[in-house]
C-alpha cells in the first residue's frame, strides 16, 4: 500500500512538472527571438519550470504539514517568503532592481498559489473518498449487525408460539415445528442477500401468518391480501416482518378477546405500501411499541431506502394502525 502511494505521488509530480515545463516552452515562444536558438528556450523555459516546482514541493512536502497543518501560520508564512527570495536569488541578481525582484516574486507568489490550490483541492477529494468509503463500511457494519438481531427476535417469537400450542397439546404441533423449519431456513438463506425476491418476502410473511392462525385458533381473524404484480421486485430481506409480528404480539397475544389483524400490501408505480392493522382492547390499550424488533426496521428503513420511503404509525383508542410506503424501483 505504501509502495502503491509513493508511486502514484511520484507520477503525479512528475506529470505536474512536465506540465508546467510544456505551458513555459508555449509561453516562451514570444521571446524565442531574444533567446536565439531552440535549445536556448529549453533551457529557459526548463530553468523557470525547476524553480516553479522547487517552490511547490518545499511547500507542499515540508511547510504545509509541518506548519500550516499544525496552525503555525506566522512561521509557515515567514518560511514560504524566505524559500520565494531563494528561489529568486539563484534566478536573478539583486542588481537588477527592486522592479525586476517584484516581477519575480509576485509571479513565484501566483504559481505557489495555484499549486496550493490544486494541493489542497486533491487532498480535499481524497478525504472525501475516504469518509465516504468508511461511513459505507459503517453502513454495512451497522446493517451486518441489525440483520442479526432480526434473526433471534423473529425465532423466539415463533418458539413461543410452537411452545404454546404444545402446552395445548394440539395436534398440529409436528407440522407448525415443519412451517417454523422451513421459515428458518428461508431466514437464513435471506440473511446472506442484500436484497430478495418481493414474491418470496410476501410468502414468507403469508407462511408466518399461517403459522400463527393455528397457534391462536378461532379466537383471532387474520386477513392476507396482496394486490399488484411483485414478480419483478426486490427488497431488503425481514423488512416487513416486523410490523406483522408486532400486530398479533400487541393484537391477539396480549388477549384472551376475539381480534382481527389485517395485512394489506399492494404494489403500484414502483412503489410498496404496507397497511396492517390490529384490533385493541382496553386491557392493552395502554401498551407500548418499543420492542427490539420495530426499532431496528425504523434504522433499517433509514439506512436502505433514505428519502425512498415513509412509516407512519397511528395508535388509536381501538385499534393500531401501520403505513409503510417504500420506492422499491430497481
Amino acid at each position: 500500500m505504501i509502495q502503491k502511494s509513493l508511486k502514484n505521488t511520484l507520477l503525479i509530480n512528475l506529470g505536474a512538472f512536465l506540465l508546467v515545463l510544456l505551458l513555459e516552452l508555449f509561453s516562451n515562444l514570444i521571446i524565442k527571438d531574444k533567446l536565439g536558438s531552440d535549445y536556448a528556450l529549453f533551457v529557459h523555459s526548463l530553468s523557470y519550470t525547476v524553480h516553479i516546482m522547487g517552490i511547490i514541493w518545499v511547500n507542499h512536502f515540508f511547510l504545509i504539514p509541518y506548519f500550516l497543518d499544525k496552525k503555525r501560520y506566522l512561521l509557515f508564512s515567514i518560511f514560504l517568503l524566505a524559500t520565494i527570495f531563494a528561489a529568486i536569488s539563484t534566478k536573478i541578481n539583486f542588481e537588477y532592481g527592486w522592479i525586476a525582484i517584484s516581477k519575480f516574486f509576485f509571479f513565484f507568489l501566483y504559481t505557489t498559489g495555484t499549486g496550493m490550490a490544486v494541493f489542497f483541492l486533491r487532498r480535499n477529494i481524497r478525504i472525501q473518498r475516504e469518509n465516504s468509503e468508511k461511513e459505507k463500511l459503517q453502513r454495512e457494519l451497522e446493517l451486518n449487525y441489525l440483520k442479526e438481531q432480526v434473526n433471534p427476535h423473529f425465532l423466539f417469537n415463533s418458539l413461543n408460539s410452537i411452545y404454546a400450542l404444545s402446552r395445548q397439546q394440539s395436534s398440529e404441533t409436528p407440522e407448525v415445528v415443519m412451517q417454523l423449519s422451513e421459515l428458518m431456513r428461508y431466514q437464513l438463506e435471506s440473511a446472506k442477500k442484500d436484497l430478495v425476491s418481493l414474491k418470496e418476502e410476501l410468502e414468507f410473511i403469508e407462511n408466518y401468518l399461517l403459522l400463527e392462525e393455528k397457534r391462536l385458533s378461532k379466537r383471532c381473524t387474520i386477513e392476507f391480501l396482496i394486490e399488484g404484480e411483485v414478480s419483478n421486485y426486490k427488497i431488503a430481506p425481514m423488512l416487513l416482518i416486523p410490523f406483522v409480528e408486532n400486530a398479533i404480539k400487541h393484537g391477539a397475544q396480549a388477549t384472551n378477546e376475539q381480534s382481527t389483524i389485517d395485512v394489506n400490501v399492494s404494489i403500484k408505480n414502483s412503489k410498496l405500501h404496507l397497511h396492517v392493522v390490529n384490533s385493541k382492547h382496553k386491557t392493552v390499550a395502554q401498551s407500548t411499541r418499543t420492542g427490539m424488533g420495530l426499532e431496528n426496521v425504523r434504522r433499517r428503513l433509514n439506512l436502505l431506502y433514505p428519502n425512498a420511503h415513509v412509516l407512519e404509525i397511528n395508535d388509536m383508542e381501538k385499534a393500531y394502525h401501520v403505513n409503510l410506503t417504500i420506492d422499491i424501483t430497481d
